[in-house]
């Protein structure tokens, strides 16, 4: 099988974007093609995703009183699109409705929210928006929240609070997945040791290959995958390599290989964070089209096709099966 058609007939599973965000500033819509940012809906297409995590994020100025308010505005931009393009775009709550929308041709919607600051420290909070289909959290953004302190904390050596650890525990009984990104290394650890259920890194890179701190030590990436959890390979130019400059496609296919080298095959994916950073993208990344050149690179570095569907969606289905049905 070529890369090409290997590629369309993979799921191709995103762990994080925020387009919600630009679309609710009015920057473009979602259902035309645009040159600006990195995904609308005919460039999904184009690209070949099956499955895209929609990240629901709140700015400062929104916290803390308007958190939950801000939080439901993304969603009915959400909601609206996936009233305006049934044909072509549908929520996904399970992985069957990820398979359904490939075997359809569509292109599958999952939420999630980035910060539980969304929550204002209300679980009831968290179980509405379960109920509107919300299946992944991420713990913090890099700031402080109820929840646990984010990256931009860690000097506090602060991890999981007592509302952090009851957030765990409901999110393993309701099926949300937990993701660590942003998180603070005392929190990736509560959360590692806690969580009953597989565990993500929705977006973040090997601290091997680039400084950042935003990405995962070794054996953070070890412990992720003994929770059967999977670490989303960035496309951030910062968390790629330390001089941005050198942030390309080969780049990123040094983590894949490094992650999957320390993590295994089975617990690596993709999270772009498209629309959540600054141009430049990276060379040869330079938006959601540009994902079949990642299966292209992936055939040329010698992985098997299991292997490269495992790194394009299979294993972000996985997860999604065991957490959420």
């Amino acid at each position: 099988m070529s890369p090409q058609d290997l590629h369309r007939d993979s799921i191709v599973f995103d762990g994080h974007c925020d387009t919600l965000l630009e679309i609710l500033d009015g920057r473009r819509p979602f259902g035309e093609r645009s040159t600006k940012g990195h995904i609308d809906l005919p460039r999904l297409r184009e690209g070949g995703v099956t499955a895209q995590v929609f990240a629901v994020y709140l700015e400062d100025k929104f916290l803390p009183a308007s958190a939950v308010k801000q939080t439901l505005r993304i969603l009915d931009v959400l909601f609206r699109e996936l009233q305006a393009h049934p044909d072509d775009f549908a929520l996904a709550t399970c992985a069957a409705d990820i398979e359904a929308a490939k075997a359809s041709g569509k292109v599958a919607a999952v939420i999630g929210i980035e910060g539980a600051e969304a929550l204002e420290g209300d679980l009831g909070v968290l179980r509405m928006l379960y109920r509107l289909g919300v299946r992944l959290l991420t713990v913090t953004w890099s700031r402080r929240n109820q929840a646990a302190d984010g990256g931009y904390e860690m000097r506090t050596g602060g991890g999981l609070t007592e509302f952090g650890v009851k957030l765990v525990q409901e999110c393993n009984q309701l099926g949300i997945i937990l993701d660590i990104s942003h998180l603070a290394p005392a929190g990736v650890r509560d959360v590692l040791e806690l969580c009953r259920q597989p565990v993500v890194a929705s977006h973040s890179n090997s601290r091997a290959l680039c400084s950042h701190w935003r990405g995962l030590d070794d054996e953070q990436l070890r412990a992720l995958a003994a929770t059967g959890g999977v670490a989303g390979v960035t496309f951030v130019p910062a968390f790629l390599a330390d001089d941005r400059k050198e942030a390309n496609l080969e780049r990123l296919l040094d983590h894949v290989d490094h992650m999957a080298g320390v993590a295994g095959i089975d617990h690596v994916g993709l999270g772009s964070d498209f629309d959540g950073f600054h141009p430049p993208a990276p060379k040869g990344l330079e938006d959601v089209t540009r994902l079949p050149a990642i299966t292209e690179g992936l055939v040329r570095r010698g992985y098997s096709d299991d292997d490269v569907r495992k790194v394009l969606g299979g294993n972000w289905l996985r997860v999604l099966r065991q957490v959420a049905g």
